[in-house]
């Protein structure tokens, strides 16, 4: 049987959704922080970085400076120098000082719950302001990486050659209200159950339930 005569897509979309309320009912958000801005910062720091990586160096980040007023007085160097470990230090401490001084000169110091404005500031794409809009003001989003494109199209949800396409595909098979738990829920079972060396697509639950007849490894197209 190939892969085509497995479960529809609506039928792995509903397992899907069942499978992972039922072991992530409240996700909690992976990255430290107390705030939209910290989480904004935390985000942008999580760029080609590990979440538990980025955790142990924003304490002491944010112990100089928690909010954008004192951030844009933090010479980039001593920025630099305190998120190393995160790598591309150089980019992101620029990032993380100019952003500050917009926020202070443009939006009174506060992050924005607005996408365009997001999205103009250094070192914000698309995804970084998906986790803001979503996580901080609640605002339905589905930012989607690669772990979440790998997975995605593991579970045949999408054929997209990019995260652009993923997420629209992601958005058009799910319900609105469950986008911003969703993205989570993935994250945390790709970590657990469906990671890049743990499963090719034929070992999970949700890959073994979606594709029973699935002989051969899924070769996912990177974005």
């Amino acid at each position: 049987m190939s892969e085509s005569k497995s479960l529809s897509k609506a039928a792995r979309v509903e397992f899907i959704l069942h499978k992972l309320q039922s072991l992530y009912p409240n996700p909690p958000i992976p990255l430290h922080h107390k705030d939209a801005y910290t989480l904004l910062i935390a985000v942008l720091l999580s760029a080609q970085c590990t979440d538990e990586r980025v955790n142990t160096v924003t304490p002491a980040l944010f112990a100089l400076a928690d909010n954008p007023f004192d951030m844009a007085k933090v010479p980039v160097e001593k920025i630099q120098e305190i998120i190393r470990p995160c790598g591309l230090s150089p980019q992101k401490s620029k990032a993380i000082s100019v952003l500050s001084q917009m926020l202070v000169d443009e939006h009174q110091g506060q992050v924005p719950a607005d996408w365009d404005a997001l999205e103009r500031l250094p070192g914000v794409g698309h995804k970084t302001a998906s986790v803001v809009m979503s996580q901080a003001f609640d605002v339905p989003a589905f930012a989607v990486d690669t772990h979440i494109h790998r997975l995605a199209q593991r579970w045949g949800l999408t054929n997209g050659k990019n995260v652009v396409q993923t997420e629209k595909d992601l958005k058009r098979l799910f319900p609105q209200d469950t986008w911003n738990a969703l993205h989570l829920q993935i994250i945390y079972y790709g970590r657990e159950f469906c990671s890049a060396r743990g499963c090719d697509g034929t070992v999970c639950e949700i890959c073994r339930t979606c594709y029973p007849t699935r002989k051969k490894p899924k070769i996912v197209l990177k974005p």
